[in-house]
């Protein structure tokens, strides 16, 4: 349990002609600390302490925002996060180097974790300069792009997001400076737009995804309709609301008396329909891969392993279990002479398709050897917080995802 903050009004405890802010302990900093179970709440009583004591402290202020977002109390987040921007968008990163050899300003947007790219654990204790600029819908570019070397689109695509991506796209068309994930490509990575754009991909197979409302999902529980929304389908179908990550309320329905079930159980308006693919390999374990590519090229994220379909890292049970273990340590360590050389045409395609400098695909092998993805995301955390007593492989690998990302942006900035 958090500590909740005294009621008092926003305006008074951030003033924008008083700035007096400090550096962002992080997102990385402070999830980091969530997830080795260590208690928050003196952390957060010292920034209450602060946000009370200096005014024009509005980095305080978003801290706490992220530690209640940790807690799982969105709603005081959120106050906590519009009374920070509203006050001061731009923050600068605790790990800031001294002497910079790149500098990239990161545009985010309001929201929770899941809502912007955390950079954070990709450039920590790096050369490079990171500051985070927080965009209000209506809000004007930053007139100081020039000072950076590189800007960065952190925002990720949702519903929420998208008229912030819209308003990115018109302002960033002539930046001075280079741009990172242009706001275009990353508002094609819905999940009917991935599929679309890589239709007919080479070695690339993604199952399209429909949206339809509540009332057409009814439909499908009195007739077989599911030729009508994706042709030559039939059931069983994957079925998800159309904001849920996770695998919350994501389910497969065999039959069409499965419908008004699955429809007890969720109250969302808007979903997303798609074929099920059976992807299990020959053992009748399901393996999921999260690949990274950063400007093209592929990293393995991890590998998760379960006798479920519904394949996510924390449920795989991979905890524990040292054959699992033991098959993730290997992959990792011959992903680019294997995985990564028997699917380089689809990385390619995946690459020249959606022309995006920093992408994560949720992905799998077919028996017939092509690439299943299921999802493609510029705002997935890659983070290196696995226990090194039972992950000693891990954090190697990340590490190496981090320093191909900082490669990256050294080069473009140096360009």
């Amino acid at each position: 349990m958090f500590v909740a903050l005294p009621p008092y009004r926003m305006e008074n405890r951030v003033n924008p002609s008083n700035n007096n802010s400090h550096p962002l302990i992080g997102m990385d900093k402070l999830t980091a600390l969530a997830f080795q179970g260590i208690d928050l709440n003196p952390t957060a009583e010292k920034l209450i302490k602060r946000s009370h004591q200096q005014q024009g402290d509005a980095a305080a202020l978003m801290d706490l925002a992220t530690i209640y977002f940790l807690s799982h109390n969105p709603e005081l987040a959120m106050q906590l996060q519009a009374g920070a921007i509203a006050a001061q968008p731009r923050y600068q990163l605790a790990s800031r180097p001294l002497k910079p050899e790149v500098r990239v300003l990161a545009l985010m947007g309001p929201g929770g974790l899941m809502d912007n790219l955390p950079l954070e654990f990709l450039v920590d204790d790096s050369a490079i300069a990171m500051d985070l600029h927080y965009m209000q819908p209506g809000a004007a570019i930053p007139a100081d792009l020039t000072d950076y070397d590189l800007l960065f689109v952190a925002v990720g695509e949702s519903d929420t997001n998208r008229p912030l991506l819209q308003q990115l796209a018109i302002q960033l068309q002539h930046a001075p400076i280079p741009v990172l994930n242009r706001p275009t490509q990353v508002m094609q990575t819905t999940r009917e737009a991935a599929a679309l754009a890589l239709r007919g991909a080479t070695g690339v197979m993604m199952p399209e995804s429909i949206r339809i409302n509540r009332e057409e999902l009814t439909s499908l529980a009195g007739e077989n309709l599911v030729a009508h929304y994706l042709p030559d389908q039939n059931f069983p179908i994957i079925v998800r609301p159309v904001e849920s990550h996770a695998g919350h309320g994501l389910a497969r329905l065999d039959r069409p008396s499965d419908v008004a079930t699955y429809l007890t159980e969720q109250q969302e308006e808007l979903f997303y329909i798609s074929q099920y693919v059976d992807y299990r390999s020959e053992d009748g374990q399901f393996r999921k891969y999260r690949v990274v590519l950063i400007d093209g090229e592929p990293y393995l994220a991890h590998l998760a392993i379960s006798s479920h379909w519904i394949v996510h890292y924390l449920n795989a049970d991979m905890v524990g279990d040292s054959v699992k273990c033991a098959e993730e340590a290997r992959c990792m360590a011959t992903f680019d002479n294997d995985f990564s050389r028997k699917h380089r045409k689809a990385f390619a395609a995946i690459h020249t398709a959606l022309e995006l400098d920093y992408l994560i695909i949720d992905c799998a092998e077919m028996h017939g050897g092509q690439l299943l993805v299921f999802e493609v995301d510029t705002s997935a955390i890659v983070h290196d917080m696995d226990p090194v007593d039972i992950f000693p492989y891990k954090q190697p690998q990340m590490h190496k995802i981090f320093s191909a990302f900082q490669a990256m942006l050294m080069r473009r900035g140096a360009a």
